[in-house]
């Protein structure tokens, strides 16, 4: 009997053994990450990081946000770099995070307003779309001369929907790419 118990346990443990997942013996590829870090960052609005800029959008009546994709009040603000020393160019990076919606504008947060985001410009116009990764946002590159340099931006109300009366609020971190 404790021979064909024994017998018993060994088959089943074999069974085991030979149902139990193998591991691969070959590699199939290489993924080579790259990076640099840098040991000169620049002063953002006279300040060392974390900057905190405040932009006022102008109050706008609901009738101007009457539809879908129909923008109002926009006001310009700047990202302006100091010490930058030997760094040439600038890009803002606008961190993916929950104020950043599927259209790549800014939802309104917090405050009581529906039916519309808030939508960042590049000083030309163009739209940045904060939905892509860093390289697909189109946020403008900026020249820093002698160390300094200044960022041009946006914001506008952007139209969901025709507009409900209330306040706008909203956020997004960045991130400031250096060359």
């Amino acid at each position: 009997m404790n021979k064909t118990l024994l017998s018993a346990v060994l088959l089943a443990g074999l069974g085991i053994v030979a149902i139990a997942p193998r591991t691969a013996s070959a590699v199939d590829g290489t993924i080579t990450i790259n990076g640099t870090v840098t040991a000169s960052t620049c002063k953002i609005n006279g300040a060392n990081s974390p900057a905190a800029i405040a932009v006022t959008l102008p109050t706008v009546s609901t009738t101007s946000l009457y539809a879908s994709g129909v923008t109002a009040g926009r006001a310009a603000f700047n990202i302006a770099l100091s010490n930058c020393g030997a760094l040439t160019k600038a890009t803002t990076f606008f961190e993916t995070g929950p104020t950043i919606m599927a259209d790549g504008n800014l939802k309104n947060a917090t405050g009581t307003a529906t039916g519309v985001e808030v939508q960042l410009l590049n000083n030309d116009l163009s739209v940045i779309n904060l939905a892509n990764g860093s390289t697909a946002q189109n946020s403008a590159q900026g020249t820093l001369t002698a160390g300094a340099g200044t960022l041009n931006y946006y914001a506008q109300y952007y139209a969901t929907a025709a507009a409900g009366a209330g306040s706008v609020a909203t956020s997004v971190q960045f991130t400031m790419q250096y060359q």
